[in-house]
């Protein structure tokens, strides 16, 4: 009889420590209300002062020679740089993204039948790389339409004055321009490269760094704010350091660096105050929150992931300057791996 007594109350019991920590309802916690707000509201603070030194250290740094584009240690700030990006589209974006869409709040049909999460990266990476590809052909065929034009009339001028006895003089001169010509084509070439790179590479970060504002100002217990406020804080510095790096290096003018640099820092900040006004409303695990959410995190690890293997590391790695120095070859890795463990290491809190 004591066995039947306790075998009900083992099968009562069990199913509750299986299902007792996925709900899919609105979690009911005995809050404290004011202490969140307060976090929260150190949290904007916070979040926003990291993005603003993050992006800020590299565009200041073009007044300091070290820190220029032109020297060394250049290279090896956005290695560190890039290797933050690739870690927050690996190990701090895809895992989330892969959680939400895999859901057992969702239903079987389709979101069991089908990798969503790994399907929307690989197309968003596809897409950037479209969009790399077309904008900066488009900028090429521009530019090269624009020279050639230029090049018409000055060879119109120079035949209408070798008319006149200067035939040696413009010949040599006409040369000297040619070279010119090709010369700037490529710099303004690598300067169009730069600032579309620069402009995706926003995109993306931009997209995650919402969704995890929200997701900060929506959560509603002091012990999971306190964690996240800090580990967003060094994410948004990390962050700001290369897109920051990838600014400088294409040129823009001030006033379009300081809409850029704005931008970036503000985005965290403004999720967390509209997580804040949509905490009565939002539950994180209704189903088309986490389709919103895991979509949205999924594409943005395919624009990360994409930007920093092919953009960043790919193009700095592979540069002549940088391989035929071992010491520089050595310090640009060194970097890599302690940008990459510095963001990983994060994952712990956020």
């Amino acid at each position: 009889m004591n066995l039947k007594k306790i075998s009900s109350l083992l099968i009562c019991v069990f199913p509750t420590l299986v299902f007792g920590d996925c709900t899919c309802d609105s979690e009911v916690v005995d809050h404290k209300n004011e202490e969140a707000l307060k976090l929260k509201i150190g949290a904007i603070a916070s979040i926003l002062f990291s993005g603003v030194v993050g992006v800020s250290l590299p565009l200041l740094g073009r007044k300091i020679p070290t820190l220029r584009p032109e020297n060394d240690i250049f290279f090896m700030v956005k290695a560190f740089a890039a290797g933050v990006i690739l870690a927050t589209g690996f190990i701090h974006i895809l895992p989330d993204a892969f959680n939400d869409l895999t859901s057992p709040c969702l239903d079987e049909n389709p979101w069991g039948k089908f990798p969503f999460t790994g399907f929307a990266a690989m197309m968003s990476a596809i897409f950037t790389l479209m969009i790399d590809s077309f904008a900066t052909g488009y900028y090429k065929r521009l530019h090269s339409s624009t020279a050639a034009n230029k090049q018409v009339i000055a060879d119109e001028e120079t035949t209408a004055e070798d008319h006149h006895g200067h035939v040696h003089v413009h010949t040599h001169a006409t040369h000297g321009h040619a070279h010119a010509s090709a010369s700037s084509q490529s710099n303004t070439s690598d300067l169009i490269r730069h600032r579309i790179i620069a402009q995706v590479l926003e995109l993306g970060i931009v997209v995650h760094s919402v969704i995890i504002g929200i997701s900060l100002g929506a959560s509603q217990t002091p012990e999971t704010i306190k964690p996240l406020m800090a580990a967003l804080s060094f994410h948004q510095f990390f962050e700001g350091m290369g897109l920051g790096g990838c600014i400088v290096q294409a040129k823009f003018k001030i006033r379009s660096r300081v809409v850029m640099a704005a931008f970036f820092s503000l985005t965290t900040p403004v999720g967390v105050g509209i997580g804040i006004g949509i905490t009565s409303v939002y539950n994180e695990n209704s189903p088309t929150s986490l389709i919103v959410e895991g979509v949205l995190n999924a594409a943005a690890a395919g624009i990360l992931i994409y930007m920093a293997l092919v953009d960043l590391l790919a193009a700095d790695f592979m540069n002549p300057r940088l391989q035929t120095n071992l010491r520089l070859q050595f310090g640009a890795h060194f970097s890599l791996l302690l940008g990459a463990a510095s963001m990983s290491v994060l994952a712990k809190w956020a």
